[in-house]
């Protein structure tokens, strides 16, 4: 009788041993196909800021000012906007600009920094206000670079120095 009852015990403990093994290979082997590849999803797409500014296109061909980069914190704005801090006036006439021979330009952030590369043809002055710039202009295959004090009217180019080539003023950066 014992006999039979280890034997009956063998054998059910055999099956049941032969099931939680082929339980656990179908569990890892489920398991395996579930999850992701070893750097699958390591493969992120990148946001690469190229610092253009945005609408640069819609911009040129509604006010005729080509806005080329900058770190955001220059940007155009309407002149009759009282919270303007740069004025640059040309004799450059668009029919989108809202004061005829100007553009201005409104500093965010703390307004001790900021950049921005630009093209406004035929500059003559640079107006500022709580913020102190550096005007970059060409002219004849020349660059120069000029400091305009906060609030402060300054001639620049052909209003610096006539006659000559109209110059393009080409970069704006704020210095204080």
């Amino acid at each position: 009788m014992i006999r039979h009852v280890r034997k009956k015990l063998l054998s059910t403990g055999a099956i049941g041993i032969a099931a939680l093994v082929t339980g656990l290979t179908a569990m890892s082997a489920g398991s395996a196909v579930a999850a992701p590849a070893a750097g699958e999803d390591d493969d992120f797409p990148y946001a690469v800021e190229t610092f253009d500014y945005p609408n640069a296109a819609k911009i040129l061909k509604e006010q005729g000012i080509a806005l080329r980069k900058g770190d955001g914190h220059i940007l155009l704005t309407d002149c009759l906007d009282p919270d303007k801090d740069i004025q640059v006036s040309t004799s450059f006439q668009h029919p989108g600009q809202t004061l005829p021979g100007r553009y201005c330009f409104k500093v965010t952030g703390t307004g001790k920094s900021g950049y921005l590369s630009l093209e406004v043809p035929a500059v003559y002055s640079v107006m500022t206000g709580d913020v102190s710039v550096r005007a970059s202009l060409t002219a004849d295959g020349r660059t120069e670079s000029v400091d305009v004090g906060k609030n402060v009217t300054k001639g620049l180019g052909t209003g610096a120095t006539p006659p000559g080539t109209p110059p393009y003023l080409v970069e704006l950066r704020v210095t204080g």
